[in-house]
């Protein structure tokens, strides 16, 4: 197995000569039917984890439960490797009031900052987004965002209210590559503690940590991982990321592929974890 490690500066490097775009973000495919598709699917895929989520009647949520008036928890959300917003816009902020973004590359922040406006919940100041910019390896779950060793320029647009402490979801997407399995076990353990209980009570809408990325085939029936030079990035398989899940201590709930993505590209996982 290929046990190249990703270079944190050589990959912050290649996404820096990389357009602020949509296209740019999603390599060329941008323009066509994976990001509705993709969004879609990570909408789906977070309901039927935490039904109580879902803002309108459904299969999952009952008339009587997505009417309620009740006042509860803000739900909150962690998004790593957020780019230029687009799960943050596009997924999290159609289920979740607070979220919290990391990403390193300065132009993708400024430009999910100058978007912020038109997402959903932020102009009116229902919801809200504090922008993080930095690489992960220097960041802390488990403390509040004033209390992380590094810098990270904050900068929240929308609700005003105090902030609250833990997640209900934390959301890696097509970013993990970057990180060794070392630091990638050591950033699931940290995640794993801020996990929030559920209001419900039901055990089974606990706070999750959900993982979104490519997979590569296992080799010779054991893990494999795949290093690209040009980015710096690493592609585990299925076997490899079962690995590291148990060695952070995380228990798979469920797992998905995400299908209706053009042809020619890696498998993409779904990974439900508590």
């Amino acid at each position: 197995m290929d046990l190249q490690e990703p270079d944190v500066e050589e990959g912050i490097k290649y996404w820096e000569n990389t357009p602020a775009t949509l296209d740019g973000v999603l390599g060329g495919f941008g323009s066509g039917t994976l990001p509705r598709v993709d969004s879609l699917g990570s909408r789906q895929f977070l309901q039927s984890l935490i039904p109580s989520l879902c803002t309108v009647p459904s299969v999952l949520v009952p008339l009587s439960a997505a009417s309620s008036d009740a006042p509860g928890r803000r739900t909150r959300a962690l998004e790593i490797g957020a780019g230029i917003g687009r799960v943050t816009s596009s997924v999290l902020l159609h289920l979740i009031d607070d979220i919290v973004t990391i990403e390193p590359v300065h132009k993708f922040v400024e430009k999910a900052i100058e978007d912020s406006i038109r997402w959903k919940g932020i102009k009116d100041k229902k919801k809200s987004v504090t922008f993080m910019r930095g690489a992960l390896q220097g960041f802390d779950p488990t403390k509040r965002l004033d209390d992380q060793e590094i810098d990270f320029h904050c900068h929240r647009v929308g609700y005003e209210g105090e902030d609250e402490e833990g997640f209900d979801v934390v959301w890696c997407q097509w970013a993990l590559g970057h990180l060794s399995n070392v630091d990638l076990v050591t950033f699931f353990k940290q995640s794993k503690k801020t996990l929030r209980a559920s209001q419900s009570g039901k055990q089974r809408e606990n706070g999750v940590i959900v993982v979104k990325e490519n997979v590569c085939s296992d080799e010779k029936g054991g893990p494999a991982i795949v290093f690209d030079p040009e980015d710096s990035s690493l592609t585990r398989s299925n076997k490899a990321w079962y690995e590291i899940f148990k060695a952070a201590g995380l228990t798979v709930v469920r797992e998905e592929v995400q299908h209706g993505l053009p042809s020619g590209l890696y498998e993409v996982k779904m990974y439900a974890l508590r």
